[in-house]
């Protein structure tokens, strides 16, 4: 959509594209009383850090170790689904299993905060561990 930078869908296919620019839309639309003007410039707004934000070390080493990435912005809201398109986080929490020695499956969401504290912990009541 024209001057909404963060409304788009990306598929294989254009149907599918369109499918996932739909149900952006949808989730936009669910957060917002009320939506801009068509063709209004909307600014860019960024979803907090402050969950993810004391795991700065963490987050660095988990991008690159886990995702196999050089860089990314990660927010509170961020999620493992944000950094693939498999049907599951399966290939990603095991990866976190074999890294980190801890067991994530059960975060259904992928919410980067929720396995970064997840990791904290682990690592509080096991020092010695990675």
């Amino acid at each position: 959509m024209i001057n909404w930078p963060g409304m788009s869908g990306s598929a294989n296919s254009r149907l599918e594209a369109l499918e996932e620019l739909r149900k952006n839309f949808e989730r936009f639309r669910a957060t917002k009383p009320k939506l801009p003007r068509p063709g209004t410039k909307v600014p860019i707004e960024f979803a907090a850090r402050e969950r993810v934000g004391p795991h700065s070390e963490l987050a660095k080493d988990f991008i690159k170790r886990v995702l196999d990435i050089e860089w990314a912005w990660i927010s509170d809201e961020s999620s493992l689904w944000d950094f693939h398109g498999d049907e599951t986080n399966e290939s990603l929490n095991s990866k976190i299993r074999r890294i980190y020695g801890v067991d994530v499956s059960d975060i259904s969401s992928g919410n980067l905060a929720d396995i970064f504290d997840r990791i904290r912990d682990y690592r509080a009541a096991s020092p010695t561990r990675d």
